[in-house]
């Protein structure tokens, strides 16, 4: 089983030339650390790390569309260039065709339905209902030809109830946009869907909410082919600068991006990374998740070495060193957005987990005397289990 992972940024040196002076250090933004941690890329490799087919649905919501490919941009290249190099992707179907988005912007298809599946992931992305079965023959049938041909299928969005409706998805799990949870249950009565969650991966079929969420599936993608550091990369570069939000993406950022390949315990950490304050009791998200408390302790246990609740105090006490370094909000509203029931609770429990207080903390940012382990992001105490 693969362990957590949690993504970490190594750095690397740069050099300018000045005339008639010493070398002198370039300044390296977060990217180039992130693009750092991964091997140096190539102009041109004879196979890219991750390749993506796009198949788009009439009525596509352009979001999902610019998430995945905007987020394997990043992955693809280093910094900000763009180029096609560790990952591609393109979007296929008729040729000389455009598929119109549910926003009415048309995108025209790039390359035209072959027998040649030379790609890792074909993503389709479902549109509106009442549209889904307006499309040529020839789409579903490239889907199965994709599927037999051994491709791992992606449905994003309503891109669920395509390869549902196309017997694409038999004795599979399907995520579901809990908007879309009534419309599921009336088109496939009896067929297993999640919610909660992302993103759900069963076997060669992976399926995704939609949303902001197909970036968290991005970067999973990412990881799973390109390593953590390109992952935290994606997450880095889509995600808005720190403020003061309470809100999933801003979390995440602060958090870093973890996995598991158990869904159970991976459905567990979205909801406490997703309920941080007020956070839930173990045994509420035990009953949410379909397991119990003394399943969730052996699976905690033995995948971080923490029980449920050090790990979910763990998750808040990370949130609010952050909110500490990225922002002036006061500790004691800080204590609160991490769910702790005042400061002096937030406070006790910080110093236990990081060594100092809050205040020292910032004291010690403010005169650069950040200490090698709060350089790294890393707690005294080992809190994560990394691979």
């Amino acid at each position: 089983m693969e362990r957590m992972r949690h993504s970490a940024k190594s750095a690397t040196s740069g050099k300018t030339r000045q005339r008639s002076a010493a070398p002198a250090p370039a300044v390296r933004s977060s990217v180039d650390w992130l693009d750092a941690d991964g091997p140096s890329v190539k102009p041109a490799p004879v196979q890219a790390e991750l390749r993506v087919g796009i198949v788009l649905w009439p009525g596509f919501p352009l979001l999902s569309l610019a998430g995945l490919s905007d987020a394997l941009r990043h992955a693809a290249d280093l910094g900000d260039l763009s180029r096609q190099v560790r990952c591609t992707w393109r979007v296929l179907g008729l040729e000389g065709e455009s598929v119109v988005a549910s926003s009415g912007i048309a995108i025209p298809v790039q390359e035209a339905f072959s027998s040649r599946f030379d790609f890792d992931y074909l993503a389709v992305i479902g549109g509106l209902l009442p549209q889904i079965g307006q499309v040529s023959p020839r789409y579903p049938r490239y889907l199965k030809e994709a599927a037999q041909a051994g491709v791992t299928l992606i449905g994003i969005c309503t891109g669920s109830f395509v390869l549902a409706r196309h017997g694409l998805m038999a004795q599979r799990v399907a995520c579901v946009h809990p908007f879309h949870v009534d419309d599921w249950k009336e088109a496939f009565p009896g067929h297993a869907f999640v919610t909660n969650t992302d993103y759900h991966v069963d076997n060669d079929r992976i399926t995704c909410a939609g949303g902001i969420s197909i970036i968290e599936l991005a970067a999973e993608l990412a990881r799973r082919h390109c390593g953590s550091g390109t992952s935290a990369k994606v997450i880095h570069q889509m995600t808005v600068a720190p403020r003061k939000s309470s809100g999933h993406m801003a979390r995440r950022q602060a958090l870093g991006y973890i996995t598991t390949d158990q869904h159970k315990l991976r459905q567990v950490i979205l909801l406490m990374e997703k309920n941080l304050s007020p956070p839930l009791e173990i045994a509420v998200i035990a009953r949410l998740v379909g397991s119990n408390m003394r399943q969730l302790e052996r699976a905690f246990l033995a995948e971080t070495g923490l029980s449920p609740s050090d790990y979910y105090r763990t998750l808040r006490l990370n949130y609010g060193r952050w909110l500490l370094t990225k922002s002036d909000t006061p500790v004691n509203e800080i204590a609160f957005e991490c769910g702790f029931a005042d400061a002096s609770h937030f406070i006790r429990h910080f110093r236990a987990q990081f060594g100092m207080t809050p205040g020292r903390l910032r004291v010690a940012l403010a005169d650069g005397a950040r200490r090698p382990e709060l350089a790294s992001g890393r707690p005294r105490r080992q809190a994560l289990a990394e691979s």
